[in-house]
């Protein structure tokens, strides 16, 4: 069995920064790719971030040079560091994992709110 837990959400002025943290627990084989998802009430589950188990990035545009996915493999831990946070980045945010064999875990999603 695999459990995702996040942890570091919370409501933060425009402008400021949160730090979310993703654990993956449990009989894990290996991690594959690593990410953030995020969704807002009304729309659309949204690719945040990948990270492979190489280090390779990716990031949507509307985040790019404000957020930054890192990941300790040691830990099984992916962590998003957001900057300059704005409204529209008000989102309920989801980890996820590929995980060798067991395939795509979620964690249990995290509110970030971004007062204006």
């Amino acid at each position: 069995q695999v459990q995702l837990v996040e942890s570091g959400g919370g409501l933060v002025q425009t402008g400021g920064s949160l730090q979310l943290s993703c654990a993956a627990s449990g009989t894990i084989f290996s991690i594959k790719t690593m990410g953030w998802y995020r969704q807002a009430p009304g729309k659309q589950r949204e690719l945040v971030a990948t990270i492979t188990s190489g280090g390779s990035t990716d990031y949507t545009d509307s985040v790019k040079g404000r957020f930054i996915i890192f990941r300790d493999n040691a830990k099984n831990t992916v962590y998003l560091q957001m900057n300059s946070l704005k409204p529209e980045d008000t989102s309920v945010y989801y980890c996820y994992a590929e995980i060798t064999v067991v395939g795509r875990y979620w964690g249990q999603g995290t509110q970030v709110t971004v007062s204006s």
